[in-house]
């Protein structure tokens, strides 16, 4: 999702009357601080990110917020106007999974007990408008803004049995990547990301193979050291 009246809105809606905003932490500007916090609102591209998340989980905490489009209404301006010319509703609904189709980018960083990672289900108006800058696919119209209408959920994964829940239950004693995509009903590339992340964050293991396909099981958790 791209940034502008997106993320100034769901700054105001995290913060509530929090009024540490916009602060400078290790030369870097950040969205939020909530008690030893650092909370980063990226509505973009992960990869924009990696650095300075690098950068600040060697000393503090972070929390990184990112909003997926549950429901999303294509709002198309008038040619010659800021005057809406059509609104329809999309068809594609978002899932709190398609995180990681971003968190691929800083994949690195998702075993570090230090960042957190949360997703906010939101519904959106997104505006197109005529330019020159308007993907082929959309006939021309580019996005010129996305517009927060609701948040109707938040997911917190604070630690790898976080992200664990999101692995169906036929699944649990281990997978492929097409095994886990029929049980999740995920596209068959977003379901090798998540694997692909979920091995990062310390989670999974490749023990094998099943044919030509990678097999993945669990690691044991810390907390269950005989599992």
């Amino acid at each position: 999702m791209r940034e502008k009246s997106l993320h100034a809105a769901l700054k105001n809606w995290y913060a509530g009357t929090d009024e540490s905003r916009e602060v400078a932490v290790d030369g870097y500007v950040i969205d939020l601080i909530k008690n030893d916090t650092l909370i980063e609102l990226q509505t973009g591209n992960f990869s924009a990110v990696k650095e300075k998340l690098g950068q600040l989980l060697s000393r503090h905490k972070v929390r990184l917020v990112h909003p997926v489009a549950e429901n999303k209404w294509i709002v198309k301006l008038g040619e010659t106007s800021e005057t809406a010319g059509s609104r329809r509703k999309s068809p594609k609904k978002g899932r709190v999974e398609d995180v990681f189709s971003e968190l691929v980018y800083v994949s690195e960083y998702l075993g570090s007990p230090s960042l957190s990672v949360e997703v906010l289900l939101v519904d959106v108006e997104e505006i197109w408008a005529r330019n020159t800058g308007g993907s082929w696919r959309r006939k021309g119209w580019g996005i010129h803004d996305q517009r927060l209408l609701r948040v109707n959920s938040s997911s917190l994964f604070r630690s790898p049995d976080d992200y664990r829940r999101l692995v169906p239950e036929d699944v649990a004693h281990g997978f492929t990547v097409k095994e886990l995509a029929k049980a999740t009903g995920l596209p068959h590339r977003t379901a090798g990301k998540m694997a692909y992340c979920l091995e990062k964050a310390q989670l999974l293991r490749r023990s094998g193979r099943k044919g030509r396909a990678i097999w993945y099981d669990f690691l044991p958790s810390p907390e269950s050291p005989h599992e």
